[in-house]
């Protein structure tokens, strides 16, 4: 019996929202099929302009990959759409009509918007059932803490997503314990467990081996069509590896966007970013 079973046997189950019964993102209008609109946006640090009148819109359910050297505004923008800065101008919705920019971080987050740092930030004392426990969205505060069971849905939940991030044999292993890349993944599980439905992803495959950004290139490709995820990445062989839609940045604005053969050919993009061999 793996741990799975004997928790799911000890545990006395209680009522529990099962993964993707969130209210907040069943409000979300997508009738046009555009999950994420930016328009106009512009911000501003200390004279220099991260974000540039920038304009974006990301499809329901695709897989958008943006690249761009550094200080193409890539790290500001996702500020701006996680309620972390506020811009200067322009405007943010999820869907038509939820302006993301009337919202602090924790509404946004509620709202489906979930965001995956470079360096994986999981807890390394515990072990990768126990992060992704912890990850849920469940009621946070000291009484239901007390108190908290997990429900059939919630373990049916860890269940899939460690099958997703294919840690299901790692699941009593120590999070600290586990390789660079298997910490990425288990921080995207931590990501999964919440239910997102728009996934911001940072340099997933900085560091990794080859077989790992292999893996991740699978890991990333599978969730796309369920969720919205939109990667952040310099490596142009991995960009390569999963992309349909790539977006340049170059100072704050959108320099070109298509698909990764057109951008290779775009003359601005090899001038700017790519370099003459790209």
């Amino acid at each position: 019996m793996n741990r799975l079973q004997a928790v799911r046997q000890r545990l006395r189950r209680g009522p529990a929202p099962p993964l993707g019964a969130g209210s907040d993102q069943e409000m979300v209008d997508i009738s046009h099929q555009v999950l994420l609109y930016v328009e106009g946006l512009s911000v501003s640090f200390d004279g220099f302009k991260a974000l540039n009148e920038l304009n974006l819109y990301i499809n329901d359910g695709e897989l958008r990959c943006l690249i761009g050297a550094n200080g193409a505004g890539k790290t500001t923008l996702m500020d701006v759409i996680t309620g972390k800065t506020r811009p200067d101008s322009g405007q943010v919705y999820f869907g038509q009509t939820i302006d993301l920019l009337g919202k602090t971080e924790a509404q946004i987050a509620q709202l489906g918007v979930g965001r995956k740092f470079q360096k994986p930030t999981v807890f390394e004392q515990q072990t990768v059932f126990a992060n992704l426990e912890l990850a849920m969205r469940v009621e946070k505060n000291i009484l239901a803490t007390l108190v908290a069971r997990l429900s059939s849905e919630n373990l049916d939940s860890i269940s899939e997503v460690l099958d997703i991030i294919g840690l299901k044999s790692q699941h009593d292993a120590l999070a600290g314990a586990l390789s660079h890349g298997q910490k990425q993944w288990l921080e995207i599980g931590m990501l999964l467990i919440a239910d997102p439905r728009l996934m911001l992803v940072d340099e997933p495959v900085a560091g990794m081996t080859a077989q790992e950004t292999e893996r991740t290139a699978e890991l990333l490709t599978s969730l796309a069509g369920k969720r919205t995820v939109v990667v952040v990445e310099h490596d142009m062989e991995f960009v390569r590896s999963i992309a349909k839609t790539v977006t340049v940045l170059h100072q704050g604005s959108v320099l070109a966007e298509g698909s990764m053969s057109d951008i290779q050919s775009d003359p601005a993009v090899i001038e700017v970013y790519l370099g003459e061999d790209p």
